[in-house]
């Protein structure tokens, strides 16, 4: 019997049946393995736990569907007591860990720690191994403009980054307005960026249509596309599948190894 990879379908009001629905028809999935709906992302996670399921896809949603937790990243590691755990989006161009997520940008100075960093640069590590890259190069940014500028516009980088990067063995702190041309030139594998927005807008830049959202540090394969429900076009028809083809077929590459 080939290996079951769960895909639930997100909200139902946005365009995740639709996608999911058009990612299964369209005879470009991993032929190595079968794929199942799953009715929610509990059931899905307790599947994967068990063995059930080789991983698990998951649709996009509304953030109120797994309140109190920021997203389904925190709350898949909730349910799996995942302790370090970190978000990476992943595309045939660029890879971007995240330090911290969904919070106000008031808060990410505070929620910036050596060990926060250090634990991403490992999971970033693992991911680009897993992938079969012997030897990852792993860019870290700084959190202020420049990287600080020496301390000039700000001090996380000397008191914070800097150590983290070189405990973790990384190259930075990075100025976060080059790193990620650097990265897509083949400097470096992957980046790790201290804040959403820092990583997420030139990633989205450059894979709006086809990135992969990837759970790292989870004790089973978890990927979503990197979109979210667009309620504006969801019943129309007209929602395109490629982030959901990319997701699954993503989920099936990490789970054959």
């Amino acid at each position: 019997m080939r290996r079951r990879i769960g895909i639930t379908l997100g909200d139902p009001a946005g365009i995740g049946p639709e996608v999911v629905a058009k990612a299964l028809k369209s005879g470009k999935l991993d032929r190595r393995f079968d794929y199942e709906i799953v009715p929610d992302l509990a059931t899905g996670a307790r599947r994967s736990l068990a063995g059930e399921l080789a991983g698990l896809v998951t649709g996009p949603i509304t953030k109120k569907m797994v309140a109190p937790w920021p997203g389904q990243t925190e709350y898949l590691a909730h349910l799996s007591r995942t302790k370090k755990f970190a978000m990476l989006l992943a595309s045939d161009k660029l890879r971007v860990a995240l330090v911290t997520t969904h919070a106000p940008i008031k808060k990410v100075p505070g929620l910036i720690t050596r060990s926060k960093i250090v634990a991403v640069v490992e999971l970033t590590r693992a991911f680009c191994r897993r992938l079969g890259i012997r030897r990852p190069r792993i860019a870290v940014t700084g959190l202020n403009p420049h990287a600080g500028e020496g301390g000039l516009l700000g001090t996380e980088e000397i008191r914070i980054i800097a150590p983290a990067v070189k405990q973790a063995r990384a190259t930075g702190p990075c100025s976060a307005d080059t790193v990620f041309y650097r990265a897509i030139h083949g400097e470096f594998d992957a980046v790790v960026a201290m804040y959403h927005d820092q990583g997420l807008a030139p990633f989205k830049l450059l894979a709006f249509d086809n990135g992969v959202n990837i759970t790292l540090g989870l004790p089973f394969v978890r990927t979503s596309p990197d979109h979210g429900t667009a309620p504006d076009i969801a019943g129309k028809g007209i929602a395109r599948p490629d982030g959901m083809i990319a997701a699954i077929n993503m989920a099936a590459r990490l789970a054959s190894r």
